[in-house]
């Protein structure tokens, strides 16, 4: 695997979630393979990048990967104290045979230990600032503790602004990351991946992260406080991302810059957003509680002070908790000043349309939002017994403000012909005033005769009453193109004789 282990080290289930990790790793600003044009150079003969001021050469020297530019060491005496003067990026895959191009080594060993030491020669002699640093091929065990101390202290010492950090041992190992971590004062940019926390309780006063912005934890074990120290001691920090957290979290969010928070792919007992007035996006995507296979509960979801909050899913109506201010949402709960967010503007939920508990949350969920403009819905296949629903359960929800006075795009995502769902539709396209759009995303391995029950469910919905008459319809399918993407009719159009799906192959 590329960016993985070896399938020997993996167990079923992880290959994913470690797939997941490594695709996502911020790419370096420099690499082993750019884009040079030579045609001048074959027929001019002169000297001319020695004639560039030692600024510009420093320049030059900072955009090559570390390897190349410690050999223009050799070319002159200037040369040499270019390279040592000039900041460097780290990239612990550059230095593989193969570059960048080459798999990271899939096993501890020979060529793992080769890179871990070489990376170790790097950050010894140059004296820094490092810009960029990112370690993802080393084997870091119980050995490497004094090595693992090392390099943080180095770099705190000589300055990194943006830090990539992921352990290759899998599964995860009990080794801490060194608490000189949070020496490194200077970061900008942190993702860590595949480690066990600090113990944040054991830290001396004083130590933090002044001007880190962005942090990303993937596959990090950590307790809960530990979690709430970070917050505390970023105090610009921007943007906090959790994945593939492995051991139950129950995270409480205060920080007044926070602009963007994500868990996704963790075990999550509770998200409070306690006190977060810049927060703008908040998104929570497959997470689970490990209780929930006993008692049937989810992820506790409570909204506190977010007055700036436009973007926010994906909830899950009959499975997360939501909470707003100090008020469980239960079907039926009332609306009030104290039970609404009316900053939010996009709404993301998904629910399987055959679940009753599921359905019946949902109107309630939306109430909430007051000012949503754009819904988006993805329907999850069923895991459990279908629940016996109808239409009525539409007709009997009531008035829901953000339908019938904002919402101005509906999408639904992975449809796959289920009544429930053109039931839904349907209530939406009777209800929602200012829809501009609808768009009906068919799920991607339907079978030839389930997409024409969706494109029957389509038909039907074009003969409801539209609260829009302006509305249009769109069909998008990632799988097989209509029309180049997509295919729209306006509201109330007969569709007795189209089939958007007639040119699909039957198997």
């Amino acid at each position: 695997m590329v960016h993985g282990l070896a399938p020997v080290l993996v167990r079923p289930g992880e290959e994913g979630n470690l797939t997941f990790l490594y695709a996502f790793l911020p790419k370096p600003p420099v690499s082993t393979a750019p884009s040079l044009c030579c045609a001048a150079a074959a027929t001019d003969k002169t000297d001319r990048v020695s004639q560039l001021p030692d600024d510009l050469l420093r320049r030059v020297v900072s955009l090559l990967p570390a390897k190349d530019g410690a050999r223009t060491t050799v070319l002159s005496s200037r040369w040499h104290g270019l390279w040592r003067s000039a900041q460097t990026v780290l990239v612990d895959t550059h230095l593989l045979p193969g570059g960048d191009g080459q798999p990271r080594p899939d096993l501890p060993g020979t060529a793992s230990r080769a890179i871990t030491d070489a990376v170790s020669a790097a950050l010894d002699s140059h004296p820094g600032c490092f810009p960029f640093v990112s370690l993802t091929c080393s084997f870091i065990n119980g050995a490497d503790s004094r090595l693992l101390a090392r390099w943080f202290q180095l770099l705190a010492t000589k300055g990194v602004d943006e830090l990539v950090f992921v352990n290759r041992p899998w599964p995860l190992r009990d080794l801490p990351l060194p608490s000189s971590l949070f020496s490194c004062a200077s970061l900008c940019r942190l993702y860590l991946g595949a480690w066990l926390f600090p113990d944040t309780s054991t830290l001396p006063r004083g130590v933090g992260f002044p001007n880190l912005h962005q942090l990303v934890l993937a596959y990090v074990v950590m307790e809960d406080k530990d979690l709430e120290f970070v917050l505390a001691v970023s105090p610009v920090l921007e943007i906090l991302t959790v994945t593939g957290s492995v051991k139950p979290l129950r995270a409480r969010l205060t920080n007044h810059r926070l602009r963007c928070v994500q868990f996704c792919l963790s075990i999550v007992e509770e998200v409070a957003v306690v006190d977060a007035p810049s927060l703008e996006r908040f998104f929570l995507w497959r997470n689970w509680n490990e209780g929930r296979e006993v008692s049937n509960i989810g992820t506790t979801v409570k909204i506190g002070h977010v007055p700036k909050l436009r973007v926010l899913g994906y909830l899950e109506p009959g499975v997360h908790i939501l909470e707003i201010g100090n008020t469980i949402i239960k079907a039926g709960t009332k609306v009030g000043l104290h039970t609404t967010v009316p900053s939010v503007q996009m709404l993301a939920v998904q629910l399987q349309f055959g679940v009753r508990r599921e359905v019946k949350m949902l109107p309630s969920f939306l109430r909430c939002f007051p000012s949503v403009e754009t819904l988006v819905v993805e329907s999850r296949v069923v895991l459990e017994p279908a629940s016996s629903l109808s239409l009525k359960i539409w007709e009997e929800t009531g008035p829901i403000e953000c339908v019938q006075s904002h919402v101005k795009i509906m999408s639904l995502h992975e449809v796959q012909g289920n009544r429930n769902e053109f039931d839904f539709l349907k209530f939406i396209a009777e209800n929602a005033r200012k829809l501009e759009r609808m768009f009906i995303v068919v799920k991607n391995d339907l079978t030839y005769a389930e997409r024409q029950v969706v494109v029957a469910g389509v038909v039907a919905l074009y003969s409801a009453n539209w609260a829009s008459s302006d509305c249009k319809v769109q069909y998008l399918s990632s799988c097989y193109p209509i029309g180049g993407g997509s295919w729209s009719l306006q509201a109330g159009s007969d569709l007795s004789n189209d089939d958007p799906f007639e040119a699909f192959p039957e198997d």
